[in-house]
């Protein structure tokens, strides 16, 4: 598997959850104005050209519970536009259906977005839509299975390094051992511009089959200030790990390990890691056999 997975904008998507526009949500917020003002920064250079790519997943609990599975397709259409969808389908029915497209000449340019989530996994049910040539965005969204559904949309101005559903894809394009602060939108339920910050926290060794590695474990943090990440932990409307964690392996040609941490923001915390496909033994055997 060339290119990996793309999500979180939590995912990544992850902060895309809008249970942060409950009652006290609208105080957080001018407070956070007031100790997180979003950070200009340069888009990631391309270092590690996305290709076409079809490759498979598996959705585990931390306990190691396979709980859902998951399929990412790539491609590069006319004039270097990438296409990546990334779904998972869960044991329980739910869904979360990624779509996103980008070029990559010279950096990479989130040109379009779109995230759904539906199901028991997940506490709010979203269907989230960004497009950058318009500069129009769509949010529909319904607290749990029994809500009442909200519609909003409009127009906002996308950061040049504005990385929806991108951050692993951008992290395997960093300086070996640097960081970065990108930028991704969150919904509450209206647009609002967030930095998180990708730290390179070490290198681990990994084992791919019998081949030894190593990997970088990358930490994605939310930049929304102190005041109002406290804030929501007390609150209840921010979980208490407020990170993201990823192991993306080093060398030539950086490939995606291994994800923890909630595909919505206060949902369950997940692992996710590659699978790779293999036949069944009587197949192997008859193969043998009829040499």
């Amino acid at each position: 598997m060339k290119a990996s997975l793309h999500t979180m904008s939590f995912g990544l998507n992850t902060i895309l959850g809008h249970r942060g526009a409950a009652t006290c949500f609208a105080v957080i917020m001018v407070i956070a104005a007031l100790v997180s003002v979003p950070v200009n920064a340069a888009p990631v250079v391309v270092r590690a050209p996305e290709g076409p790519t079809h490759g498979f997943l598996l959705v585990r609990s931390l306990g190691g519970e396979l709980i859902g599975q998951g399929e990412m397709t790539q491609v590069v259409n006319d004039g270097d536009l990438v296409e990546s969808r990334l779904v998972f389908r869960f044991k329980d029915g739910s869904l979360h259906d990624e779509t996103v497209a980008f070029s990559q000449q010279r950096v990479f340019t989130m040109i379009s977005y779109r995230l759904v989530q539906r199901g028991p996994s997940f506490p709010d049910q979203i269907d989230v839509a960004i497009d950058r040539s318009t500069a129009e965005y769509t949010v529909r969204s319904q607290v749990g299975a029994q809500g009442k559904e909200g519609v909003l949309s409009g127009q906002v101005d996308l950061p040049k390094d504005v990385y929806n559903g991108m951050l692993i894809t951008v992290s395997k394009n960093l300086e070996e051992g640097a960081d970065e602060t990108v930028s991704v939108l969150e919904f509450t339920p209206t647009p609002q511009v967030v930095n998180v910050q990708l730290h390179a926290l070490d290198e681990q060794p990994v084992q791919i089959g019998e081949v030894a590695s190593r990997a970088m474990h990358y930490v994605f943090k939310p930049q929304i200030g102190m005041i109002r990440e406290l804030l929501g932990k007390a609150t209840g409307k921010l979980p208490a790990q407020f990170h993201y964690d990823c192991w993306i392996k080093v060398d030539a040609t950086p490939r995606f390990v291994k994800f923890e941490g909630p595909l919505q923001l206060m949902g369950q915390i997940v692992r996710i890691e590659l699978v790779s496909s293999q036949l069944p033994a009587e197949t192997e055997e008859k193969k043998i056999s009829s040499k």
